[in-house]
């Protein structure tokens, strides 16, 4: 248990932090790169006949608004991050929308039990060190017949845009965080027989994840803003003396040129749609 404790409090201390502000900084560039999903989720639940729906992970609440638009429904997102959470509230204010936002770790929040008959989240339910325990919590705030869907990566090796950065950088960065291919993160949800069990194990049914790409896009110049800011590369680039940086930054561009068609880069994201039933 003391892992476990230490595992949450660095990831809710960086999303917290420098990568939860990244992520706001970048607000703009991620939820165009990630519309797609974005789409898919929302064409996913359009016709499901939810009142009440919670977001997890619901980070700078793009995908909170556009679930909400699509169903009409009350709709709660909730994440760890207090600077994603402003930047959601600030989000829902501006475009007029009626969603709410919650400050909170989701493992660990006192739910009013079957508040929800919707669990939604896009690329929000790797980060739990306790994933059984997570999902048990949100089976216990779903009604009975209420229903779960999230999109989750599915394996590096079938996303290597997702590590060309850290690939191309780690000889220049002795630093570099290293992943733990059992801990929480981005690829924490790439085996479909674990997570089935996850999810069996805390109390959900009808169990079904389904392979799903997409293309993904991003502006040409936004590509070294994209990777000098965002992931592992960005969580120690801006710890480096200047040569250090420009040398990363050149290595780093290089090693992308497989993904970049004339002015635009292209990648195909592959993910797991994933559906369970609270029964």
């Amino acid at each position: 248990m003391e892992t476990s404790r230490e595992t949450y409090k660095t990831t809710a201390q960086a999303w917290n932090g420098a990568a939860g502000n990244a992520w706001v900084d970048s607000q703009e560039l991620l939820d165009s790169i990630l519309r797609p999903y974005e789409n898919l989720l929302v064409d996913e639940v359009r016709d499901l006949p939810a009142r009440d729906v919670l977001d997890v992970g619901c980070g700078s609440g793009g995908t909170t608004v556009a679930v909400q638009r699509a169903l009409g429904a009350r709709c709660l997102g909730a994440d760890v991050s207090a600077p994603m959470v402003e930047a959601a509230r600030a989000r829902a204010e501006r475009e007029g929308s009626p969603v709410e936002f919650l400050l909170a770790d989701v493992q660990r929040h006192s739910f009013e039990a079957a508040s929800f008959d919707l669990i939604v989240s896009r690329f929000g339910v790797m980060f739990f060190d306790d994933p059984v325990a997570a999902f048990a919590n949100l089976r216990r705030a779903t009604r009975d017949g209420g229903e779960l869907r999230f999109i989750a990566w599915r394996s590096m090796a079938e996303n290597p845009f997702m590590t060309t950065a850290e690939t191309a950088a780690e000889p220049l960065l002795p630093n570099l965080p290293v992943r733990d291919p059992d801990g929480p993160g981005q690829f924490a949800f790439a085996d479909r027989d674990r997570v089935t069990a996850i999810l069996t194990e805390s109390g959900w049914g009808r169990v079904e994840l389904e392979p799903v790409d997409a293309e993904c896009t991003m502006p040409e110049p936004s590509l070294i803003p994209y990777f000098s800011r965002l992931g592992r590369v960005g969580m120690v680039l801006h710890e480096v003396d200047e040569e250090t940086r420009a040398r990363v930054i050149s290595t780093v561009r290089a090693a992308f040129e497989p993904f970049v068609d004339g002015g635009t880069v292209r990648f195909t994201g592959a993910c797991w749609m994933g559906r369970a039933a609270a029964v």
